[in-house]
């Protein structure tokens, strides 16, 4: 059943409501749980949130906010605020990339980057990049799941992602072994982005962490010097190129790819279905397709399946009243900023507060943002594209991993519309 948006709730009761419906039934209560399986402290973190507006300091962790308004101060603040230090991702990735990632990621080569790289990523090249790396595989499993097969999207959309990582990057693939080649490509992104795994409260890694992830670097990464002046212009390395950057802003610009887009890809496709099954709002985009686009945007403001953006700040600045000291941290509660907007709805209206919150903002404003949304439209293309419901047989959720997601999540089409 739909979870009913109680407007008439005083504003302490709305601040509850996340937690309360967790524990109960439906697709706030699947969410939290798969929260919780993903790291226990998430949900508890995400409580504290709803209290965290416009801010709040947390022994530990620092400085939490789930305010859109003072989110999005913090991250269009690169003057006081950054992600070099500790708290943020560029200290985690310096350790393992090199000190060159203190130019590119935050400091002064970082505009040059992103002006060169902007347009790696627009709506059409991701429809294409869709197209390519997906069409065969999508056709095929739209084809069984059509005549009355049970699909499990969760296991599909790693292996779709690892298509997607074979497409961008021009890795070398053994076509004899099928999917098991995508899964095992997802699965290399997937150990990589584990690395960052228990630094919430501290981003300093210890040796052995750091020479765990650079052999995975060097194994998701290594061809790139040797392909680099001959890739075709339909990968990333090949675009890199054409657009002017350097071997080593592509092995970069790659291996933030992999951790960026895999787990966080592979966690919205399926718990976009889940949320079109559990709400019921399946029924009301088959009745109004009209708003596929909107379905997607709210699938990723509901899921927001980077649920924390960390930073680290670099000199006094007053922010929403508050004073926040050199050397402090602050954690942005992006899936908690998003989802105290509401049940998930697919005609619910532009929220400009929240706009694209869930990729980020400012500076740092997620590249692969179109890609996300075109990989996302072509699922629901699969999941409804004959005008037909569908239904969850079961579910598991993803125990211990870096981003919430399902481990399975088996469908099949509804015997009635």
């Amino acid at each position: 059943m739909p979870v009913a948006e109680d407007r008439s709730a005083p504003p302490r009761e709305r601040r509850l409501s996340l937690w309360r419906d967790g524990l109960g039934t439906g697709a706030a209560a699947h969410e939290h749980r798969l929260l919780s399986a993903a790291r226990p402290a998430l949900p508890v973190l995400n409580w504290l949130g709803q209290f965290a507006r416009p801010l709040m300091k947390v022994p530990r962790l620092g400085w939490i906010t789930a305010d859109p308004h003072t989110a999005r101060t913090l991250l269009n603040d690169p003057e006081h605020l950054t992600l070099l230090s500790e708290g943020g991702v560029g200290h985690l990735w310096a350790q393992i990339l090199g000190d060159w990632v203190y130019d590119l990621f935050d400091g002064p080569g970082h505009h040059d980057l992103r002006t060169r790289s902007r347009e790696l990523f627009t709506e059409k090249t991701s429809a294409t990049f869709v197209a390519r790396a997906w069409g065969p595989r999508l056709a095929a499993a739209r084809a069984s799941f059509e005549a009355g097969d049970e699909l499990d999207l969760a296991d599909l959309s790693r292996v779709l992602v690892g298509q997607m990582v074979v497409q961008l990057l021009g890795l070398p693939v053994d076509d004899s072994l099928g999917d098991d080649a995508y899964r095992e490509i997802f699965a290399t992104g997937e150990e990589l982005a584990s690395i960052a795994l228990g630094t919430t409260s501290d981003t300093t890694l210890p040796p052995e962490k750091i020479a765990v992830a650079r052999g995975i670097v060097e194994r998701l990464t290594g061809h790139i010097g040797e392909v680099f002046p001959t890739a075709h212009p339909d990968t990333i390395i090949g675009r890199c190129r054409e657009i002017g950057l350097t071997v080593q802003e592509t092995q970069g610009l790659s291996t933030l790819l992999m951790v960026a887009g895999t787990e966080t890809a592979a966690s919205a496709m399926a718990r976009t279905a889940a949320l079109l099954v559990d709400t019921g709002e399946q029924h009301r985009l088959l009745a109004m397709p009209q708003h596929r686009e909107d379905a997607v945007r709210e699938a990723l403001r509901v899921t927001s399946p980077a649920p924390l953006i960390g930073r680290s700040v670099l000199a006094d600045v007053q922010v929403a009243g508050r004073t926040l000291k050199a050397g402090e941290r602050v954690m942005v509660l992006t899936w908690t900023a998003n989802n105290l907007a509401g049940p998930y709805r697919i005609d619910r209206p532009y929220l400009p507060q929240n706009r694209q919150l869930w990729f980020g903002a400012g500076r740092h404003l997620c590249l692969g943002g179109p890609l996300a949304r075109a990989e996302l439209g072509a699922i629901v293309d699969l999941l409804l594209g004959d005008g037909r419901p569908f239904q969850i047989v079961s579910r598991r959720y993803g125990r211990k991993v870096l981003i919430p997601a399902y481990a399975s999540l088996v469908v099949r089409k509804s015997e009635a519309a």
